[in-house]
């Protein structure tokens, strides 16, 4: 085995700021939306927590977009595949998550300096990063002030509207942010993705990171 550095120490920055704010901006969602039927903070005190919080989320997306988008490292979220070898690589990396890991079958995908994220990740990591997230944020501006952007808010459909997508969203990261975790235990180790995330390094065979370097 040998240790390949993969995640640098701005991405792991970025990462827990954003598993972190992601997970509080939860809370303080659920303590929000069924006020009265949990009252861990007044309603207020929570509202004044998810403003901030969501703009904390809000400037560290912009962090990570302008990061990505003006660089190669945008090929990380965005391989190189043409549809059809992605749509055959997100079946296999599927099928090895439903069944094959549980028979102790190898995992399809192999790690490199180039190649982060399995095909599944990278598309799941763009439709959450380039579509659900913004599409999260702007809702969360415009519900942030409603006054100020009543204007954009009535292009769009109204309160109803706007509220019941950024809703939407928080129901699917509701179930993502868990299901993300689940899948970060599927190392050689339950802690060994986490370790990564902090370290790093991730641990690859000798001949693996060969092949991929050649």
């Amino acid at each position: 085995m040998r240790k390949l550095y993969v995640h640098q120490l701005p991405i792991r920055i970025w990462h827990w700021i954003n598993a972190i704010g992601c997970v509080l901006l939860v809370l303080t969602g659920i303590q929000i939306r069924y006020v009265g039927l949990i009252d861990v903070l007044p309603f207020r005190t929570a509202v004044i927590y998810h403003d901030w919080i969501g703009a904390i989320i809000v400037g560290n997306f912009f962090v990570w977009l302008l990061s990505y988008m003006f660089s190669v490292r945008i090929r990380v979220y965005h391989p190189e595949l043409d549809p059809i070898e992605l749509f055959r690589g997100c079946v296999r990396q599927a099928i090895y998550y439903s069944y094959g890991i549980f028979k102790g079958a190898p995992n399809p995908f192999h790690l490199s300096r180039t190649r982060k994220f399995n095909p599944l990740q990278s598309l799941t990591y763009q439709i959450v990063m380039l579509l659900l997230l913004p599409i999260q944020c702007f809702t969360g501006i415009l519900l942030w002030d409603l006054s100020r952007f009543s204007r954009v808010v009535d292009m769009l459909g109204g309160v109803r509207v706007v509220d019941t997508v950024h809703v939407g969203i928080f129901i699917i990261f509701v179930f993502y942010i868990p299901f993300h975790a689940y899948l970060g235990t599927l190392g050689r180790t339950p802690l060994e993705h986490y370790k990564a995330m902090f370290t790093g390094y991730e641990e690859v065979p000798e001949d693996q990171e060969a092949e991929k370097s050649a």
